[in-house]
């Protein structure tokens, strides 16, 4: 007996701490990696870093909790001792001491559970679908014409929007489908709001939205049915749907998520208010330009006014009819010695071509003889007896016939 206990000890697997407790945290994070837990706030305290430590208890047990300042920045109520809550997080362990603990990445007060489950359900199962994606989400057009709002008509949020779409002096078109934000059946409303505007209307943006309220009043806009028309749309969506702290479905799936109604107009307008400005900027820079170029041909004017030309027009015509006879003297002058000098030119090269030309060997008593053909004889031997040849002499020409060839 002594020897198989032993021989069981030697074979079994003896752990350090650290390892037992990596593979508990790894066991409590794969089975409880969201939970939601609902008790007592006790032992509350913020560290200046901004975290949150705190103890959730019942009346049988109480388990550790963190919530990290990058989760809790959006807590909408404050946290006391003695609040009854509803914590979402994830269970672990923390190595250095050895205790199981809930971190927390959401809380709210108790008796709101159902929605947010469903809520956090719909997000994650939507989220892996990839309606959140950034890279499906269509761009906001820049200068927007035709805008389409769904919304209440009666509601503070299309007044809003209208108040600050009539302050622009470019033309906009404003096109409202009324719906139901809250309540049963606003959901539907909406989805088949978002649906006719893409089928009958040639928009170049949507808006979608209400003013602010609790969960339950914005819970039309966290229906599937609402994020699946969002995301099917084939015009941009604006979601504008309560407060800058209020979170829906549909703020995720829209191409745009504005923090309120307000803002949602504001991004719409945004840029058409820049071009505005732009062009105001280019007129009054023109409007300058031209009143410099104005400026300068009105005091170029005055100059011409001013001048001899404008004061005394007879005596200046004058003068310059006196030029004019200057200049057609001086031009006949400069002919008269051009045409003598080239005649003069012109006589020389004709003496130099004179002295050149076999021409003037004749008027010294020479000639030229050239055979029937008209060739220069040079040589006794380029003719024969018998043939008729031309003598050109200083006056008439002879012709005559070869009796006899000398050397």
């Amino acid at each position: 007996m002594n020897q198989i206990a032993s021989e069981q000890v030697g074979t079994q697997k003896i752990f350090k701490v650290s390892e037992i407790t990596r593979q508990i945290r790894a066991l409590l994070e794969s089975k409880y990696s969201v939970v939601w837990i609902e008790g007592e706030v006790s032992n509350f305290k913020r560290h200046s870093s901004g975290h949150i430590y705190f103890t959730l208890k019942d009346e049988l047990a109480q388990i550790n909790a963190v919530f990290f300042a990058g989760d809790n920045r959006h807590l909408k109520f404050e946290l006391k001792d003695g609040l009854q809550v509803i914590c979402i997080g994830r269970v672990s362990v923390y190595d250095k001491r050895g205790q199981y603990q809930i971190y927390v990445q959401r809380m709210e007060p108790k008796g709101l559970g159902a929605l947010q489950l469903a809520f956090l359900q719909l997000k994650e199962r939507l989220e892996k679908e990839g309606l959140f994606a950034p890279e499906r989400k269509k761009p906001i057009p820049l200068y927007p014409r035709r805008i389409g709002l769904i919304t209440s008509p009666t509601g503070a949020a299309i007044q809003d929007m209208l108040k600050i779409f009539r302050k622009r002096t470019f033309g906009l078109h404003v096109f409202l489908l009324p719906v139901r934000v809250q309540g049963d059946g606003a959901a539907q409303e909406i989805s088949d709001a978002i649906d006719w505007f893409g089928r009958f209307e040639p928009l170049d943006l949507l808006i979608v939205g209400r003013g602010g309220g609790s969960l339950e009043d914005l819970w039309a806009f966290n229906e599937e049915v609402v994020a699946r028309a969002i995301a099917r749309s084939r015009i941009p969506v604006i979601s504008a749907v309560g407060h800058e702290v209020d979170w829906t479905i549909a703020d995720f799936v829209a191409d745009f998520r504005a923090h309120t109604p307000t803002a949602a107009a504001e991004q719409v307008v945004s840029h058409w208010d820049e071009l505005e400005m732009r062009l105001r900027q280019l007129r009054e820079r023109m409007r300058n330009q031209m009143k410099v170029i104005f400026d300068m041909k009105r005091e170029a004017l005055a100059r011409l006014k001013d001048s001899y030309a404008f004061r005394q027009p007879k005596a200046y015509l004058q003068q310059l009819a006196q030029r004019v006879d200057e200049l057609a003297r001086q031009l006949q002058n400069y002919l008269r010695g051009f045409v003598e000098t080239k005649r003069q030119q012109f006589q020389n090269l004709m003496g130099k071509l004179n002295a050149l030309s076999p021409l003037a060997s004749l008027e010294r008593g020479y000639s030229l003889t050239f055979d029937a053909e008209g060739r220069l004889l040079k040589d006794a031997k380029q003719t024969e007896i018998g043939e008729v040849i031309r003598t050109r002499l200083r006056k008439g020409t002879i012709e005559s016939k070869v009796l006899e060839l000398g050397a």
